[in-house]
């Protein structure tokens, strides 16, 4: 792909409508992007079904939720869930009585991940054994909802997986300092891809946020045939990330958070996408921009390119509505501090020579660097110190609204999908949100 393709109209499309069927793969945790379609699903008066990623008990053994469990997730999701573990990945699987791959990174510590080697035979059988164990259980999760969903309905399938981060000691420290890191802190994004617990990672990234899309799509392969076969329709959404346009020197330009981890994961969750589309399959990545959410708190500095959005909201026809989400950042601010003090901030931040180099979409993902770092973190703590309250901020405020706005455009849009891969850039989203509150 040579560059974006981007939503430009507001979608009007619908085909869903009450009685057909929303289902959620992936549980439904804190605020996120899956929020946005699930309550539009709701609007839709859907039926709406979702999934556990099922829970570990004290020996890291999956299990399915519990009685108590199950009915918080339920009133959460506002629909049934099948209590069938659809936990992805495979850093805590390996063939019974040998170490699983989190097992075999126990060992390693800050002065020795670099040099540390894994037995990638054995990786690799942990590998099928975490596959097999999440496709056979999609296959009891299809079973189920095959007889809950009835002849001649459409069926929107909502892909939410992502991640696949092991959870080992080591990995939080070298966290901290790829990602948060400055000066002597500063570590590369290269030196972590180029250990054995770098591809160990980007090998489980692919199976948690990529494969198991591929997985769905197979899996409800009958479904779709008996849905296509009695007059529905059925499609597929993800959500993806590969930068966003945003307003830059007064023109919505490319840009994107580096370094993304993810970002080879989510060219392989398109990839599935083009793939299925070229079969008659509708499967739709929408790639969606920068927000604050629960998970991506560790990184400094994806929040700002969220800042620009105040701009967009004027330029495509804000009015009264729009001037009163201005004021809303305004009010999280300290009294001496101006938003067009912090918004100058972003313009001289976006017009560095630094982050000029990171705009350059046939390189993505890049690695960072001790020059981005400085720049991008350094602009981040400047502007988190002129709020009020680091637990009130403008992105809290902004992160919503992209929120709002994706909801619908992914929904309508899925109905007659122009494409397999979608940006979901500033200008469309601004457009949206103005037109729901005009």
């Amino acid at each position: 792909m040579i560059a974006p393709n981007s939503l430009r109209k507001i979608p009007q499309a619908n085909i869903f409508r009450k009685g057909d069927v929303f289902v959620l793969f992936g549980e439904l945790f804190g605020r996120g992007y899956a929020n946005g379609l699930v309550n539009e699903a709701r609007k839709a008066g859907m039926t709406i079904i979702g999934i556990t990623v099922g829970r570990r008990d004290e020996n890291n053994a999956l299990r399915a939720l519990s009685a108590e469990e199950l009915a918080t997730a339920e009133a959460n999701l506002g629909g049934r869930i099948i209590n069938v573990p659809l936990m992805a990945g495979f850093d805590l699987d390996a063939p019974a009585g040998e170490p699983t791959p989190t097992d075999l990174l126990g060992g390693m510590t800050l002065k020795s991940w670099q040099d540390d080697k894994l037995d990638w035979a054995h990786v690799e059988k942990c590998r099928s054994v975490g596959v097999q164990r999440f496709k056979d259980s999609v296959a009891k999760v299809m079973s189920e909802l095959d007889g809950m969903i009835e002849d001649g309905r459409n069926v929107f399938f909502a892909h939410t997986m992502a991640g696949g981060i092991p959870k080992v000691k080591v990995f939080l420290a070298i966290a901290n300092r790829i990602y948060k890191g400055r000066g002597d802190r500063f570590l590369s994004s290269r030196a972590l891809f180029d250990s054995d617990l770098g591809k160990l990672i980007l090998m489980n990234f692919d199976e948690v946020t990529a494969n198991t899309f591929q997985y769905l799509i197979e899996g409800s392969a009958a479904i779709r045939a008996r849905m296509e076969k009695t007059g529905g329709q059925v499609r597929y959404t993800a959500y993806g990330y590969h930068g966003t346009e945003i307003l830059i020197d007064g023109e919505y330009q490319w840009q994107t958070y580096t370094s993304y981890s993810q970002g080879k994961a989510k060219m392989r969750l398109e990839q599935v996408a083009e793939n299925a589309w070229a079969k008659g399959i509708k499967a739709t990545v929408y790639n969606c921009p920068e927000i604050r959410t629960n998970s991506s708190d560790i990184f400094v500095g994806v929040e700002l390119s969220l800042f620009p959005l105040l701009k967009a909201l004027r330029k495509e026809n804000g009015s009264a509505w729009a001037e009163a989400q201005w004021q809303a950042c305004r009010a999280v601010l300290q009294d001496a501090q101006t938003l067009e003090d912090l918004l100058q901030k972003i313009d001289s931040y976006n017009g560095s020579e630094v982050m000029k180099h990171f705009r350059n979409f046939a390189a993505w993902p890049m690695d960072n660097s001790a020059e981005l770092a400085n720049v991008m973190i350094g602009t981040s703590e400047e502007i988190t110190q002129m709020h009020q309250s680091r637990n009130a901020l403008v992105t809290d405020v902004l992160s919503a609204l992209v929120l709002e706005g994706t909801g619908p455009l992914m929904f309508f849009e899925t109905s007659a999908p122009s494409a397999a891969v979608v940006w979901l850039n500033h200008d469309i989203i601004a457009k949206q949100l103005n037109t729901m509150h005009a």
